[in-house]
């Protein structure tokens, strides 16, 4: 069993954020954990406009808080987004994320991110390989409890 909070991750290597200040991601189950998936919380600022492709990974996103639109930069569809929405980005469509009122979002990866990754030019995380789970009752990193 593993268990975190946000609080825990806050300020760790686990919180990373955008360089332009645009989007903050507590990065709660990463690669490390064993399971097949990463899942995150996402707040993305009012007013930004993010591009973002995921070549390597699907990305299934539920927003929690907030408004903005979501651009399928490969079919030019524009979809609302408000809470309560999802999109899954299982063909890994390059998409463009507009933001009216900040967004909190919760998104699982699949393959799972280890952590370090960041978005080159294009939005893109690159494919990292994660390491090993640690051992049951090891515990590691923020919050980690394994029983």
């Amino acid at each position: 069993m593993i268990v975190r909070t946000t609080d825990e991750i806050t300020g760790t290597d686990r919180d990373v954020a955008d360089p332009k200040g645009d989007w903050v991601s507590k990065r709660i189950v990463l690669g490390g954990d064993g399971v097949g998936f990463s899942f995150h919380e996402t707040t993305i600022r009012a007013g930004s406009v993010n591009e973002f492709h995921y070549a390597n990974h699907v990305e299934a996103v539920w927003l929690v808080e907030g408004s903005g639109t979501l651009l399928d930069r490969e079919t030019g569809i524009t979809y609302p987004l408000g809470p309560g929405s999802m999109y899954l980005l299982d063909g890994n469509e390059r998409h463009t994320v507009t933001v009216d009122e900040q967004m909190r979002m919760l998104c699982v990866f699949n393959p799972p991110v280890v952590g370090t990754e960041v978005h080159d030019a294009d939005g893109v995380y690159p494919l990292i390989e994660a390491p090993a789970p640690a051992a049951p009752g090891e515990r590691v990193g923020a919050g980690r409890h394994r029983a």
